[in-house]
């Protein structure tokens, strides 16, 4: 049986200032809800409708660490962390900008910053700049993250 070829980014392949662009995804009132029994948060924004009804929102709202979450599984089911990513190191100036709601569709959109080789020289920190914008382009989302891949080429 042979290994199976990655087919994510290595550490020397990403840009910096180079965008990249995920899959999208529609947020769906079952989301919300799954995450509220999922994480145990019932307060009123994410699961009252009258509540809601008299904020500027009127209607619930996805909890900001769903948000977080699926834009997490939209950067895996973009390819670009498949086999190369070690480990997700950090989440910097997390800032939600925008609320999101059932029937929101978000995709990721991430731009290294920064790379940096590890001293061991077989993984490099990439930091990236990452939005997550909604249907009308709106950034709803924004946060600097930082995650350790694989390099291509090891350094003595």
């Amino acid at each position: 049986m042979s290994e199976r070829t990655p087919r994510g980014l290595y550490f020397e392949d990403f840009e910096i200032g180079k965008l990249y662009l995920t899959p999208r995804r529609t947020i769906t009132s079952t989301d919300i809800v799954n995450f509220a029994c999922l994480s145990g948060d019932f307060n009123a924004p994410h699961v009252d409708w009258e509540f809601c009804k008299q904020q500027p929102y009127k209607e619930p709202i996805a909890h900001g660490p769903l948000v977080l979450a699926i834009a997490g599984g939209l950067l895996c089911q973009s390819g670009l962390n498949d086999g190369t990513i070690v480990a997700m190191l950090g989440v910097e100036n997390w800032r939600i900008l925008l609320p999101v709601k059932h029937g929101d569709t978000l995709e990721v959109a991430v731009t290294p910053t920064e790379k940096r080789r590890t001293s061991k020289g077989n993984t490099g920190v990439v930091a990236f700049n990452r939005k997550i914008l909604n249907q009308r382009r709106e950034t709803v989302h924004e946060m600097t993250a930082s995650s350790l891949y694989l390099c291509r080429e090891t350094s003595v």
